[in-house]
């Protein structure tokens, strides 16, 4: 239980990891807003113990989650653009957690209509990365490839083309799967 280490000190790491257990607990039982306090003193107590570790990435993640279930896109696409920065910073861009938080800020350019940016992210970044680190039949390479597939069918300002390549797009990602799977 979270409150074994409640008594600890704030600068002790498993008090730390507590509340990001609590945090997702919460958020995961449909109380974001709780969840968002505690992952806020979370991420204070990360900066001013941990600045270099992995727990800040993880928090703003967490963060940048309840944010979007809370409805308050705008916050959240701040969080994920610098998480995805950062990422690219530490990691470079064809490393599997790069590529992670970049789908992570395509779902938030999503959620704010910033089609044409999640497109080029998509189409000039993480797909080309995707398909030639991880190869053309990784999970995340598929999900990238089904980001697309629905952004352009939500995006008012698709053009024919888009939607032509995007109609033809599945069959031809099923065909790849099964040839690859065989």
């Amino acid at each position: 239980c979270w409150k074994t280490y409640l008594g600890r000190s704030e600068a002790d790491e498993h008090r730390s990891l507590a509340m990001g257990v609590l945090g997702g607990a919460l958020a995961g039982n449909g109380r974001p807003e709780e969840a968002l306090a505690v992952l806020k003193a979370q991420l204070a107590l990360c900066r001013r113990y941990w600045p270099n570790a992995q727990y800040i990435h993880t928090t703003q993640c967490n963060i940048a989650s309840c944010l979007t279930l809370l409805g308050r896109h705008d916050e959240a696409l701040v969080f994920d653009r610098e998480i995805y920065e950062r990422r690219v910073a530490t990691s470079g861009v064809s490393h599997e957690s790069t590529i992670l938080s970049g789908n992570n800020l395509v779902v938030s350019l999503r959620y704010g209509a910033q089609f044409s940016e999640a497109k080029t992210l998509l189409r000039e970044q993480l797909l080309p990365v995707a398909r030639q680190s991880l190869g053309s039949d990784h999970n995340l390479t598929l999900t990238l490839s089904e980001q697309l597939s629905e952004m352009l069918e939500e995006d008012p300002a698709a053009t024919s083309d888009d939607l032509r390549f995007n109609r033809h797009r599945p069959a031809s990602t099923i065909s790849t799967q099964a040839t690859t799977c065989s």
